[in-house]
């Protein structure tokens, strides 16, 4: 297969909790096409990841330098898989792919968490902007966002 007409390559990559719960019930679409999946290394098994990235939020107080970190291991990862595609339900972890997929003009597609009904996320008003694509899973949160089109809940 040539590289015009090869399977897209579709990135999965999300925070740890709830938001990896979500983003695990599309491995079908990750065996359909040619996908793998990124999430924080916690204390929970995760079989379905091929990478794993070092958890933090915004109140850990090391959270520069492992998002540094982070970032450089998105790079890496990047250039050895290569995505067409990234995907995403959140968080932090995110982030640095979201801004190589803005970067490199690839798909990026939000998929807002369902555990806010009715509140936006951080996430997710900074990453709708350069989304190609902005799911919600509740019709209640599509006024808080711009390009929201209501998908159904991913459970």
């Amino acid at each position: 297969m040539s590289k015009h007409n090869r399977k897209p390559r579709l990135c999965f990559v999300s925070s740890s909790g709830g938001h990896w719960e979500q983003l695990q019930k599309l491995k079908p679409l990750a065996e359909k096409y040619d996908g793998f999946f990124v999430t924080e290394k916690t204390h929970f098994d995760a079989p379905l990841s091929k990478y794993f990235m070092l958890q933090t939020d915004l109140k850990d107080k090391l959270m520069p330098f492992k998002m540094l970190w982070n970032t450089l291991y998105t790079v890496f990862i990047w250039i050895k898989e290569r995505p067409d595609f990234v995907i995403t339900t959140g968080t932090m972890v995110a982030y640095p792919f979201y801004l190589l997929a803005v970067l490199f003009h690839k798909k990026f597609i939000f998929i807002e968490t369902f555990g806010r009904a009715n509140m936006p996320t951080v996430a997710g008003k900074k990453m709708e902007k350069h989304s190609d694509l902005f799911i919600v899973q509740w019709e209640t949160q599509k006024k808080y966002y711009e390009k929201a089109i209501y998908g159904g809940c991913l459970y």
